[in-house]
């Protein structure tokens, strides 16, 4: 969010008050069950169950009851308020949100973050989903809303393809875009960050680019991952030199500069276009060495006028004249003809 939130209530006392209101056994379990004590860390039902020998089932009920005995008594009432200001904070983040994105708006602190978790768990109006192979841990207060933000979120990835990366800017327009009925409250770029922080298959790479989780572009792995980005970045060839220190400075990953060209040689994503100079094989340039790059260019125009295969050439590949000009001489590849155009020998 662009301000941080300050809650008026302490979440500590709040929940103290609620406890209150059970026996002291049920306090206990409910403290060990949602880290409310010295020990942060929240125990699983069979370990509460150990400590006081009975099953894990039986400390489910005990649960189950302590939260319905909070839920009816008067205390719980009397903090309706405090309830009323968390469903407040959801509504500003979007209506539904990632539970650590939540608690983090809420405080830093790990020990209040528990005490604001139970509250949560506790209040009538909050619903949770929990992590799946779509969507992270998340929280919200309508329905419908919900479901249409999961359903936008589905379609968004479909239209995106592996090797799609887009801005910030447009990842929000196409979300918008794919959700025509959103109302205008909502039409925010926090919020809708806010929204693609839910979805494990879209992301973005350390330079901020969107796409979908699995792609390398967005999950980068390795150098040659690293070089893919720092060159779509520069927009145009570089070198190999540059490639290695930009990888560095952007990344903060070492890169040897023989390394990275051997990673550069090895991939498709890249063609060689000069010495030492490296493009993105999707800009369209050619691969293969000057007398390749002659070929395809004659194989494709049909034969030419030295001046035309030189300017072809030099718009695939950053060499001088005099180096297209020496392998279009080999007798061996190319021939010219009495009106003055080369063609390929066969």
């Amino acid at each position: 969010m662009s301000t941080k939130t300050v809650v008026t209530f302490k979440p500590k006392q709040v929940v103290k008050r609620l406890l209150s209101a059970l026996s002291d056994r049920s306090i206990d379990v409910i403290i060990k069950r949602y880290g409310l004590g010295k020990d942060l860390e929240s125990m699983t039902l069979d370990a509460i169950g150990k400590t006081y020998g009975i099953t894990r089932e039986r400390v489910r009920q005990i649960e189950n009851h302590a939260l319905g005995v909070m839920r009816k008594s008067k205390n719980y009432a009397e903090e309706k308020s405090v309830f009323d200001e968390i469903a407040k904070i959801i509504a500003n983040m979007g209506g539904i949100v990632e539970e650590e994105t939540l608690l983090d708006e809420i405080s830093k602190d790990k020990t209040i973050q528990n005490y604001v978790s139970f509250l949560l768990v506790l209040g009538n109006q909050f619903k949770k989903l929990k992590e799946d192979e779509e969507f992270g841990h998340r929280w919200y207060i309508e329905e419908d809303l919900a479901n249409n933000i999961h359903n936008t979120l589905r379609k968004l990835f479909d239209t995106l393809k592996m090797e799609d990366l887009v801005s910030e800017q447009e990842i929000i327009k196409m979300f918008l875009d794919n959700y025509p009925t959103l109302s205008e409250q909502y039409k925010n770029p926090d919020t809708v960050k806010g929204w693609l922080a839910l979805s494990k298959k879209i992301d973005k790479n350390p330079l901020g680019e969107w796409g979908r989780s699995e792609s390398p572009n967005v999950c980068t792995k390795g150098m040659r991952d690293y070089a893919y980005l720092v060159i779509r970045k520069h927009g145009s060839p570089i070198h190999f030199r540059e490639v290695a220190k930009e990888i560095v400075k952007v990344f903060d990953k070492k890169a040897h500069v023989a390394t990275c060209h051997n990673e550069l040689i090895k991939d498709p994503r890249f063609v060689l276009v000069g010495r030492g100079l490296y493009a993105l094989s999707e800009w369209g340039y050619m691969s293969g060495v000057v007398k390749d790059v002659i070929k395809k260019i004659i194989e494709k125009n049909g034969p030419l006028t030295k001046k035309d295969i030189i300017e072809k050439v030099l718009k695939e590949r950053y060499v001088k004249e005099n180096t297209i000009i020496i392998n279009l001489q080999n007798p061996k590849f190319f021939k010219k003809s009495l009106d003055g155009k080369y063609d390929i020998v066969k």
